[in-house]
């Protein structure tokens, strides 16, 4: 069996990317992924840890639709301005311009650190909700539950056709799911995912709080 080689500086591959540079002479090599997945996009958190410790080694945000066509961003909510006939077409269309994005940048993505020599071990999904959109009467609500749907499925299959296992979290859930899987109280886990934005440039929202805590949990 080959060597390992040393894992390469964390993919600088764009201004969204903020990195840790006390980081870098860590060399991590294994890395698991965080995602915030919204409509249209996703906020993406690697973390590694060492020992007990969680550092995050980058922060970005990921597209999820075609830029090119703006309705690919709430595909279903399109398809309520047209006509019954037309609305299964514009779906159709739509939701293949939306595995077809969700496609393409998680593959860069995960392309950036693996050239990088880094073990990518998997991927937590952060979503609004998993409810069965069939149970909701109200068009729009069913709608907004179609899209959220839509987007973490078509991640699903990206990461499964990258060779990634990875879990959905609703976000409601984040914490007390975390806490369950790391043996740590919630408290403790608001603390340590406030603490982890010191490493990083750039925002430190909720998004990025609760991907980083589903990376983590990817990495136990």
């Amino acid at each position: 069996m080959p060597a390992k080689r040393s894992p390469k500086t964390p993919p600088k591959s764009s201004h969204r990317v903020a990195q840790a540079a006390s980081l870098r002479p860590l060399k991590p090599a294994r890395v698991g992924f965080g995602f915030r997945v919204k409509s249209g996009r996703a906020i993406a958190v690697a973390l590694t840890s060492a020992g007990e410790s969680p550092q995050v080694l980058a922060r970005r945000e990921i597209t999820l639709c075609d830029a090119a066509v703006p309705d690919s961003i709430q595909p279903y909510h399109a398809a309520l301005e047209v006509s019954e006939q037309k609305a299964s077409k514009v779906i159709e269309r739509l939701v293949k311009l939306v595995k077809q994005a969700t496609t393409e940048s998680v593959t860069q993505l995960l392309k950036e650190w693996r050239v990088a020599d880094y073990e990518i071990v998997g991927a937590g999904l952060v979503v609004g909700s998993v409810i069965d959109p069939a149970k909701i009467a109200n068009d729009h609500i069913r709608a907004h539950a179609l899209e959220g749907q839509l987007f973490r499925v078509a991640m699903q299959e990206a990461l499964q056709s990258n060779g990634l296992t990875s879990i959905a979290i609703p976000e409601r859930e984040v914490y007390s799911t975390a806490a369950a899987a790391l043996a740590r109280s919630e408290d403790e886990l608001k603390g340590v995912a406030s603490e982890l934005g010191r490493m990083v440039g750039g925002p430190w929202r909720s998004e990025e709080k609760t991907a980083a805590l589903a990376a983590w949990m990817v990495l136990r």
